[in-house]
């Protein structure tokens, strides 16, 4: 089955106000952007993104920030972006900060119909037994906290441990980026962008990839494959120069050798 779409517009035409997304992406690295971008040029508004981090200021899931599209987040780090901080700290943003592996499994779960798993991260602590600030009013006071979570024991090979039940995440939509990807759907990460982006496009119902060099079916190795094509619907082929346009979250440099 030929799954590619003629534009980014197309692909997400039938995202409606209110949808939840998941997003790819591990800092700036293999975030959809072009699919990022058609959604904010449709106007696509009140959507809950489930992603590592929110980009930054000005790039990534940042964009939809700024234009006030998200009304919620299921987020592991906020990082460098401020606009993120100041909307969830002004009340203007719902956000569930989960621990990064915990939210990678929640989102594994979603794509492989498991309801839900025990993990013993965040076992003692607010994660688990509730009362983490959700969102705040425009004051400063916490409206909404999080729920007390299920606990149970389980014997061990170290005894008898406590374990935290948390549930799968199924998204409406999966927003990806691959490094290639054929005509079938079938997706190959490159590098840190192979973190998030393959539980993205598990745990959507639909999902969408933008695909920096499109290739005909045949010639991925399926043992490289880390998305195979049962899990997209629908591809978008990303121009040369949109595939170029990678940004850094925070350049490091340090003198050349021998340099004063």
């Amino acid at each position: 089955m030929d799954k590619v779409v003629t534009s980014a517009a197309e692909a997400v035409a039938d995202v409606l106000d209110g949808a939840t997304i998941a997003v790819g992406g591990f800092g700036l690295c293999g975030i959809p952007s072009v699919l990022i971008q058609a959604l904010l040029e449709a106007g696509t508004k009140d959507l809950e993104a489930v992603s590592n981090n929110a980009g930054v200021d000005g790039w990534g899931l940042g964009l939809l920030l700024e234009s006030g599209r998200l009304r919620r987040m299921v987020a592991s780090y906020v990082g460098e972006n401020k606009e993120f901080a100041r909307q969830y700290l002004a009340g203007e943003l719902e956000v569930e900060l989960t621990p990064q592996g915990t939210l990678a499994e929640r989102m594994r779960a979603g794509g492989s119909g498991i309801p839900a798993f025990f993990t013993a991260t965040g076992v003692g602590t607010q994660v688990a037994e509730g009362g983490l600030p959700w969102r705040y009013d425009a004051t400063g006071n916490v409206v909404r906290s999080s729920p007390r979570k299920q606990t149970q024991f389980f014997e061990t090979t170290d005894g008898e441990q406590e374990f935290v039940l948390e549930r799968a995440i199924v998204a409406d939509y999966g927003l990806v980026r691959a490094h290639k990807g054929d005509r079938h759907g079938n997706l190959i990460y490159k590098d840190s962008a192979r973190n998030f982006n393959p539980l993205a496009a598990m745990c959507g119902r639909i999902t969408i990839a933008e695909v920096e060099e499109l290739v005909e079916p045949g010639v991925l190795d399926p043992n490289h494959v880390h998305t195979p094509g049962a899990y997209v619907h629908r591809v978008v082929p990303m121009s040369v120069e949109q595939a170029a346009d990678q940004r850094i979250e925070k350049r490091t440099v340090r003198a050349a050798p021998g340099a004063p």
